[in-house]
């Protein structure tokens, strides 16, 4: 297990840092918010992601990938949180991609992954239908019908799921709600007749989507993986996405508890600086603390995911539960510390406790991760 990162993961890192400083600053997302802006993301930015080689990170070389591993993908992920980037990089790369990657076919690998490694090609992961994170409580219908499949039903919070070329849709064909036998992934085009995408637009103006599922037919080729047996395929996807999210939030929570030490450096009152006040010291040490363990979880989820170590499910819960508690105690912190101004629109602060309450909900809040992580315990 590696706490530090390479040479080559610290270049990238640092590259990841100039690119997004310089090109999507959390003034941009602003610009897209008060626009109203369709996408939810510049394409010509995402694009030049992608000509970055972040879209092919992770992916295999016989897929047009670099294989440089999720340590390296995380590093250029915690850069994105703390500039709150609006790309398709958690949806398409981590959700979309390893759910072809793990439970695919050849053939599918083969003419989807050096798409989406160019950047022509983005995806959504189909999966919640209600307010909470459930992944087994799908109860979407997807029927044998002629010769494909007929699915039926509604997705509630689909992250890009409106701009999206392709959904990966997690539809139950056996079984009952709860049951982790009978799930099944189907590849479905984002214009399919009988889909409906209606856009949502969040508080912290990340793209999503309620998708409505009206007789959509597909092929018997859009299955990925066998039938009925999706359920470990979906686990370790979410279980990627769970430590990239967490990588996210970490950015956020840095981002924002460094403006905040800065602030506490400038403001005066009383004729001193704010600062000096103890009280405030003590509240910034323990975000520091909070934070430094964070790193370190982190690192350890990332390192299972490059290993193929068995306990990914529980480094994945444990590191989720970690970020939720500390993204929303740092953004608690700041916008008490920057006083009135920081609720105001005007101070990107706001930007960051919006980020947390929306990031802390999405694949899991931490009472779902706890008692996943002692369930996995045996407990």
């Amino acid at each position: 297990m590696a706490l530090v990162l390479n040479e080559e993961q610290r270049l990238l890192k640092d590259t990841a840092k100039d690119f997004l400083s310089e090109n999507m600053p959390v003034e941009a997302l602003r610009t897209l918010r008060d626009s109203d802006d369709p996408t939810g993301y510049s394409q010509q930015q995402w694009q030049q992601m992608c000509e970055l080689g972040w879209a092919s990170i992770v992916l295999p070389e016989e897929y047009d990938g670099l294989d440089f591993g999720f340590m390296g993908l995380g590093a250029i992920i915690e850069e994105s949180g703390r500039t709150l980037a609006a790309s398709p990089l958690l949806s398409t790369v981590v959700l979309g991609a390893s759910a072809i990657l793990l439970g695919g076919n050849e053939e599918q690998k083969s003419s989807l992954l050096p798409k989406v490694a160019s950047g022509e090609l983005t995806l959504a992961l189909a999966l919640e239908e209600g307010h909470h994170h459930a992944p087994l409580d799908t109860a979407m219908a997807a029927e044998a019908h002629d010769g494909g499949f007929r699915l039926n039903g509604n997705k509630s919070f689909v992250v890009d799921g409106h701009s999206a070329d392709k959904l990966v849709v997690v539809a139950r064909t056996s079984g009952t709600a709860g049951s982790a036998d009978g799930l099944s992934l189907f590849l479905v085009d984002g214009d399919a007749n009988g889909l409906t995408r209606q856009r949502r637009k969040m508080v912290d103006s990340r793209g999503a989507a309620a998708l409505s599922f009206d007789n959509v037919d597909v092929s018997a080729d859009a299955l990925i993986g066998e039938l009925g047996q999706a359920w470990p395929v979906l686990e370790a996807v979410l279980d990627r996405g769970r430590v990239c999210l967490a990588a996210e939030m970490l950015g956020g929570a840095l981002e924002c508890f460094e403006r905040t030490v800065e602030y506490l450096k400038e403001r005066d009152q009383f004729g001193v600086k704010i600062g000096s006040f103890q009280a405030l010291q003590h509240r910034a040490s323990l975000m520091y603390i909070e934070l430094e363990l964070a790193k370190s979880v982190l690192f350890d989820a990332f390192s299972a995911i490059d290993d193929k170590r068995a306990d990914l499910p529980q480094l994945a819960s444990l590191a989720k539960a970690r970020m939720n508690d500390v993204f929303e105690l740092v953004t608690n912190e700041a916008v008490q510390m920057h006083g009135g101004i920081g609720v105001t629109d005007e101070l990107e602060i706001g930007f960051f406790l919006k980020r947390s309450r929306v990031a802390t909900q999405l694949l899991g809040h931490s009472g779902f991760h706890r008692d996943r992580y002692a369930s996995l315990c045996g407990y």
